[in-house]
C-alpha cells in the first residue's frame, strides 16, 4: 500500500516512491528529491492577457512584461493547475519546497502526525 502525505493544497509526496504526485489524479510528478516544479507542465503568461484593458490598451492594470512574466505550473495528468509565480524575465523559478525526505519518512512510520 502506498504511503501519501498531503504537503500542499495540490502536491502529495509518496514515501514509499519518493515521488510528488497530483492531489486530485495521483499521477506521479517527479523525484521526491527535487522541485516539483520540474515535473508539471509550464505555461508562460502574457501579463496583457491577464488583465485586460478596462477603457483602452493604453489604461491597462497589466504589469509591463519586460519586468514580469507570469509562470503557471499544472498536473500533465488532469490539469490542475498547482502554482503560479511572478518573476522577472530571465530569473530561474523558485524553489519553493525542499523537503527532508528521509525525515518525513521516520516522522511517518514512527507514529507521527502527517
Amino acid at each position: 500500500m502506498t504511503r501519501k502525505v498531503q504537503i500542499t493544497e495540490y502536491l502529495d509526496i509518496d514515501l514509499e516512491r519518493e515521488m510528488w504526485c497530483c492531489n486530485r489524479c495521483g499521477r506521479e510528478l517527479i523525484s521526491a528529491r527535487t522541485s516539483y516544479k520540474q515535473g508539471c507542465l509550464v505555461y508562460e503568461r502574457e501579463p496583457r492577457d491577464i488583465y485586460n484593458p478596462l477603457v483602452d490598451e493604453a489604461f491597462s492594470f497589466a504589469p509591463n512584461p519586460d519586468w514580469l512574466r507570469y509562470l503557471e505550473f499544472y498536473c500533465p495528468g488532469c490539469g490542475t493547475m498547482i502554482e503560479v509565480e511572478a518573476l522577472p524575465p530571465g530569473h530561474p523559478t523558485t524553489y519553493d519546497i525542499e523537503l527532508d525526505v528521509d525525515a518525513l519518512k521516520r516522522k511517518c512510520s514512527g507514529g507521527g502526525q502527517e
